[in-house]
C-alpha cells in the first residue's frame, strides 16, 4: 500500500513509535501480507506454467498451506521482505534512499489502514532523500556469528 494522506502517516507515525521518517519521506510503502493468497485462486499462480507443471503444483500449494497458519504467515513475511528488497534496489537504482522499518505498533497500523482480517502489515519502506547520514551500527557480528557450514556444532 502506498499511502498518501498526510493526516493517514501522522497517525501511523503515531502508532511507529514517532519516527519521523514515516511521515516525512516522499513515500510510504507499507508491505501488506494476505495470510490466505494462496487460497484465492491459486491457479492464478502458475497460469503461465506448463500444464504439467500446473497440475503439480496448483494442488500443492492446497496441500502445504491448508490449516498451518505459522506456514502461512511465514510465507507472507517472506514474500513481503523479497518485495520490500527489490524496492529498495530499485529505489536505489533511481537515485533515492530507502528506510525499511518494522518498528510499528502491528494492530494499530493494520486499523488505521482498514485491512481485512486476513491481511497483516509485514513492514514498512520509506523512501526518499537522505536528509542526514544514518545512525552508526552499534556492532557487526563475526562471519562466524552468521554463516554456519554445514550443521550446527
Amino acid at each position: 500500500m502506498v499511502v498518501t494522506a498526510k493526516p493517514l502517516r501522522q497517525k501511523i507515525r503515531e502508532a511507529s513509535w514517532n519516527q519521523a521518517q514515516v511521515e516525512e519521506a516522499s513515500i510510504l510503502i507499507v508491505l501488506v501480507a494476505d495470510l490466505m493468497a494462496w487460497e484465492k485462486e491459486p491457479a492464478r499462480y502458475w497460469k503461465d506454467a506448463p500444464k504439467p507443471v500446473q497440475d503439480y503444483l496448483v494442488p500443492a500449494i492446497n496441500q502445504y498451506y491448508n490449516d498451518k497458519p505459522q506456514v502461512q504467515r511465514d510465507e507472507a513475511m517472506r514474500s513481503c521482505g523479497m518485495a520490500a528488497m527489490n524496492l529498495m534496489l530499485v529505489a536505489k537504482s533511481m537515485g533515492y534512499d530507502t528506510c525499511p522499518m518494522d518498528g510499528f505498533d502491528f494492530d494499530k497500523v493494520a486499523k488505521l489502514l482498514n485491512l481485512p482480517d486476513d491481511h497483516t502489515p509485514a513492514m514498512f519502506v520509506c523512501v526518499g532523500k537522505a536528509i542526514k547520514e544514518a545512525m552508526p551500527r552499534g556492532g557487526q557480528l563475526t562471519i562466524n556469528e552468521v554463516a554456519i557450514r554445514n550443521q550446527f556444532k
